[in-house]
Formats: structure tokens, C-alpha cells, sequence
């Protein structure tokens, strides 16, 4: 088992993040664990950014998510 979420780094360690997938965490994948679009994922991604940075406007937030995104294994290519 994965450390973190492939998808957007929540660490799996935690059992409220835990999905149907070992890799992934339940945020980023379905029901069935399919994993969600990839705007779909972004939009959460900037929406948990901007929790802890509440300043940042939401063209800027989904904008550092995308450059997020890059840098985990499942977006990366």
C-alpha cells in the first residue's frame, strides 16, 4: 500500500480517507473506484486549498492545483 493518494497526496494512513483502491483515497475515485475526471479531482484539489488559504481566488486556486497535479504519479503524464 501507497503512503499517500497517487491522485492528490492525502496520506492513506488515514482511515477517513481510505478508499476502494489501495493507491487512491476516496476522494478520487468512484463508488465502483474508477478514478474521477481529472477536472473533477482538480476542483477538489483547489477547493482544499483554498480551506487553508482563504485569500486565494478560485482561478488561482485551480490553477495551483493543475501545477499540483503534474507532480502526482496519476496526473503526471
Amino acid at each position: 500500500m501507497s503512503d499517500f493518494c497517487y491522485s492528490c497526496g492525502a496520506s492513506l494512513h488515514m482511515p477517513d480517507f481510505k478508499g476502494p483502491l489501495e493507491d487512491f483515497c476516496k476522494y478520487c475515485v468512484d463508488e465502483r473506484g474508477d478514478l474521477k475526471p481529472r477536472e473533477e479531482v482538480r476542483q477538489g484539489i483547489a477547493r482544499f486549498l483554498q480551506s487553508w488559504q482563504p485569500g486565494v481566488s478560485d482561478d488561482e486556486a485551480l490553477t495551483r492545483a493543475g501545477f499540483y497535479m503534474k507532480a502526482m504519479p496519476a496526473w503526471a503524464a
